[in-house]
């Protein structure tokens, strides 16, 4: 089953260039990849279970404003979630000059007005509140929290990608509701969940 036909089973409602812009977005990361080695995803059907990963809690989560994704890398999640989310403000922080590169490429190339592309460590940027924060593939739960402080208030939504062992990174009060698909569990946290 290809991306497209899967994406549109899960009924997610996505913008009418969307899959448009996913394979612009392909063609780009796999001529980059060879060059920059930007992620590991290699392969066209490794590509797109990123991308249906990525895009997937679009079915769940509630309408944002605005959104930080920490260590975009070669922009899942964040960057595809923009792709999936146009009323959405995303903001993308990539501390590494090659991905930052790619993400403001992609921005422009895409016309991706919702995109700000932020060449820095998290820890660096100037403190403001975001609706979501999102993060995929960068560290433990306990450090995304303490990460996150400066960037959200107690109306804010954070969601973690996370594998298996999301159990083990929950700790005790911590508000929160885990999604599972297939591949992936959602770690969903917030005072109202």
């Amino acid at each position: 089953m290809n991306l497209k036909t899967e994406l549109l089973e899960e009924k997610l409602k996505l913008p009418d260039d969307f899959f448009h812009n996913i394979q612009k977005y392909k063609e780009h990361l796999f001529k980059w990849n060879k060059i920059h080695n930007l992620t590991g995803a290699k392969d066209e059907k490794t590509v797109d279970e990123f991308i249906y990963d990525a895009v997937f809690p679009i079915s769940f989560l509630p309408k944002c404003k605005n959104l930080l994704d920490i260590g975009t890398g070669a922009g899942f999640p964040g960057l595809i979630l923009a792709m999936g989310l146009p009323e959405t403000q995303v903001t993308l922080v990539e501390p590494i000059a090659k991905r930052a590169s790619f993400l403001q490429f992609i921005k422009a190339d895409l016309e991706l007005d919702n995109v700000k592309v932020v060449k820095m460590r998290v820890e660096e940027m100037q403190s403001e509140i975001f609706e979501l924060v999102t993060s995929r593939a960068v560290t433990e739960t306990d450090m995304l929290l303490k990460l996150s402080e400066n960037f959200r208030d107690k109306h804010s939504k954070l969601l973690f990608y996370k594998g298996e062992r999301v159990y083990d990174e929950v700790t005790p009060g911590l508000k929160h509701k885990v999604i599972k698909t297939k591949n992936r569990h959602y770690l969903l946290i917030g005072e109202d969940i």
